[in-house]
């Protein structure tokens, strides 16, 4: 009766196993993913100031990865569907879609994962559990085997002590009717020289700690990165959509100068050579224009993979952004390079992951130096074994303390590794001040590019209204035998590239503004059109917007640029 009994508390115990291991597997990734998401927005909110969103869910992580067939994938590849989207709802899709931008969440978040697991070696833990239940039965009916149940805690101290406490009974005195009481083990381990101290045995939890800050500021940069690139990519593309206009609209008036020049030819009022020479600038714009129009096709695909939209879907982009821009004119940023780079030091959170790694390079040292020293461990055990219910004397417990010396007697594995460390930490000394001074390399690059920027838009708006009145007057002084078909063709193909000149200048000049504001690490990219407003730059005087003139600014002279005089 008893080994039956035995049996079916077996198969009951493996069935609990089973079901367990079953419909436990989607509460760990929730259980995961709550501590993970708690960890990343008190990090987020301490680092940046606010909460961020980093949920690395997608529209698959809903089903099983069973219930994910290839066919699945291909099939929503091949959707065909037609979006027209403004830039405030392509930036949304990118963020959402966007493979690379998902990967850099997901990397996030297993740093935020690999943390916990980190903080876990700093709680109580089960390090064994085993149950053998090998039941038999003797010639007598009594029961015979060996089978125990063992249970092992252990926990590491933040002082690098550990402490293990192991309880095992015997289930076979228990079936017999002779329950006994749990044999009780506590050890305590403590180190006295190496490893001992707060500083050397927390410091695999503080660098853990350390790499999710450092994977907070990458991503928050990479967002500043990311939403500016697609922000750029979306008036580039604006930009060949005007491009395409322009050269069919040459291609247009070309046509027009050919058909004027017959006429004229006709009339003996020009020589045949001249429409010949139409003909040739017409057919020359035809495939400009072609070219234009595939330059936009190509752009617009590209446009596609970074919102993650299959390329055969019909994809327009709202060109109100790009007239709101151009009403906007060129949004100010008036800032020296020795401002910029005390900014940037500031608030660069990239660069502040390069100064803290700087850091953590000085206590790697202090770690692989303590490594040298010899160990000495203060061992405390106390145990409570063979005592029966029947005979309980709690008092009856045995314990030990004692001293474990490691003598140095071959220590060229951490001598190699301290003087490993020294040259690593020389190593990120090199990096930190050669960051530095890219760092303010590229904030005066990205100055004079924004003056250049600037300037150079002013002169394609002069440029672009010279032009325009070339092509008007022209007519007037070919009618007049002043000027001749190759005069009007020049003027016509002037004016097309003035007009992409100018609408190029003007995204360009954005374009840079946005990255220096990004390189000085105070662009804002969570606030609505980001790319339109005028970002105050602290320590620095508000910029003057210049009256629209229409004169050029005086230009530097050479002993400016050579810094002879001032």
């Amino acid at each position: 009766m008893m080994m039956n009994y035995s049996f079916k508390l077996l198969g009951i115990l493996l069935l609990v196993a089973v079901l367990l291991a079953g419909c436990e597997a989607a509460k760990f990734r929730d259980a995961a993913d709550d501590e993970v998401y708690g960890i990343l927005k008190q990090r987020g909110s301490d680092v940046l100031g606010a909460e961020q969103d980093y949920d690395i869910r997608t529209v698959w992580s809903g089903r099983a990865p069973d219930a994910i067939p290839p066919v699945d994938i291909i099939n929503d590849r091949f959707r065909d569907q037609t979006s027209v989207l403004t830039l405030e709802s392509a930036l949304g899709m990118a963020i959402t879609n966007n493979r690379a931008y998902q990967l850099q969440k997901e990397t996030l978040y297993l740093s935020a994962l690999s943390l916990t697991g980190t903080r876990h070696k700093f709680v109580w833990q089960p390090t064994k559990s085993t149950a053998d239940l090998g039941i038999g039965r003797d010639s007598s009916k009594g029961l015979k085997g060996d089978s125990d149940l063992d249970l092992t805690f252990s926990k590491l101290f933040k002082t690098g002590g550990t402490l293990t406490a192991t309880l095992a009974n015997d289930l076979v005195l228990y079936f017999n009717g002779k329950p006994k009481v749990p044999d009780i083990t506590l050890k305590l381990t403590q180190p006295l020289l190496r490893g001992a101290g707060r500083a050397i045995a927390e410091e695999v939890l503080t660098q853990a700690e350390r790499d999710v800050v450092y994977a907070v500021r990458d991503f928050s940069h990479y967002q500043k990165t990311f939403a500016i690139e697609t922000v750029s990519e979306y008036f580039r593309i604006l930009q060949k959509k005007d491009s395409v206009r322009n050269s069919y609209s040459n291609y247009q008036n070309l046509q027009g100068a050919r058909a004027r020049a017959e006429a004229m030819v006709d009339a003996q009022r020009l020589p045949k050579y001249q429409v010949d020479q139409a003909r040739q600038k017409e057919l020359s714009s035809r495939v400009k224009y072609l070219a234009a129009v595939e330059s936009y096709r190509a752009a617009l695909d590209t446009f596609k993979q970074r919102l993650a939209l299959p390329l055969g879907a019909d994809l327009k982009l709202d060109e109100t952004a790009l007239r709101v821009l151009v009403q906007t004119g060129l949004t100010p940023l008036e800032l020296n390079a020795r401002n910029g780079y005390l900014i940037a030091v500031t608030n660069r959170l990239d660069l502040l992951n390069r100064i803290d790694q700087y850091e953590d390079s000085q206590r790697k040292v202090r770690v692989s130096a303590d490594n040298l020293q010899p160990s000495l461990n203060l061992v405390v055990d106390a145990s409570l074994t063979e005592q029966f219910y029947s005979s309980f004397s709690p008092e009856n417990f045995s314990a030990n303390v004692g001293l474990q010396l490691g003598l140095p007697l071959d220590k060229l594995t951490e001598r190699n590794a301290y003087r490993t460390s020294l040259i690593s930490f020389e190593k990120q000394l090199r990096a930190l001040a050669s960051e530095l001074d890219e760092l303010r390399e590229d904030i005066r690059q990205g100055i004079r590019q924004l003056a250049q920027e600037h300037e150079n838009y002013f002169i394609q708006q002069n440029a672009l209204a010279l032009a325009q009145q070339r092509v008007n007057v022209m007519p007037l002084l070919l009618d007049a035998n002043q000027a001749d078909i190759r005069d009007q063709l020049e003027a016509q193909a002037d004016l097309v590239s003035a007009q992409n000149a100018v609408t190029g200048a003007m995204v360009n000049y954005h374009v840079a503004r946005w990255n220096l504001l990004k390189d000085l690490g105070v662009m804002r990219v969570e606030t609505g059109q980001f790319w339109l407003g005028n970002q105050p730059l602290l320590g620095v005087a508000a910029p003057v917007i210049p009256s629209a003139s229409g004169q050029l600014p005086n230009v530097v002279t050479p002993g400016q640029v050579f810094g002879e005089q001032k």
